[in-house]
């Protein structure tokens, strides 16, 4: 059951989905370039926990080629960064709300010149290019309401190109009322629950269809 600390947070973020979207988009911004004053608020790079959820999210990957890569709500790019270590060849995209994160995820990959950062919310960011591989951890829970995460959720499936697979990693049991919104409109390949953690997490991962010859 989550914390009173973690339900209050909660709150506020669905509170702030009362507003129109560009103006949600405004005050996450804000409210993560705060966050983002001092380098790794949550520790992602150094933390047991979050280096766990990386690797069991790596290993779940269909094997598969993954050309154009991209994740969203990258924060500073640690993942990012790891990204780039699996898949040496492909063109990796980091898209974060925050400036500040992004000013230090471009220093954590400065010289690599196939990751690129955008700053863009999910909501309302429509990028021309399609990916193969699409990530999303730790997010969907800031855009509040059901509406907009119906959105969101379709915006995702948007970013897919065709046999393109998109993996969602939350906390669970809060996964499944999020990864819902996924179940309705893609096709999802599998989907594993870690409980032997202090915060329990499920990775969902999703396909599309191939193209046709």
């Amino acid at each position: 059951m989550p914390s009173f600390p973690e339900i209050m947070h909660r709150t506020f973020f669905r509170t702030l989905s009362l507003l129109s979207p560009a103006a949600q988009g405004v005050l996450l911004r804000r409210y993560f370039d705060w966050w983002h004053r001092s380098p790794d608020p949550w520790k992602l790079a150094t933390d047991s926990y979050e280096q766990q959820k990386y690797l069991a999210t790596l290993q779940h990957l269909p094997p598969r080629p993954y050309r154009r890569i991209i994740e969203v709500g990258c924060a500073e790019g640690v993942f990012t960064h790891a990204l780039a270590a699996a898949f040496p060849d492909a063109e990796i995209t980091g898209v974060d709300v925050s400036e500040r994160a992004l000013a230090r995820a471009r220093e954590r990959v400065r010289g690599n010149a196939r990751v690129r950062f955008v700053r863009a919310d999910i909501v309302t960011h429509r990028p021309a290019e399609r990916f193969d591989l699409v990530f999303c951890s730790e997010t969907l829970y800031y855009l509040g309401r059901a509406e907009r995460l119906r959105r969101a959720s379709a915006r995702l499936g948007d970013l897919l190109a065709p046999g393109g697979v998109l993996v969602a990693v939350h906390p669970w049991p809060e996964a499944a009322r999020l990864h819902h919104y996924l179940d309705a409109s893609l096709p999802r390949l599998a989907k594993e629950v870690y409980t032997a953690t202090y915060r329990p997490f499920a990775i969902s991962i999703y396909g599309t269809p191939q193209a046709e010859a």
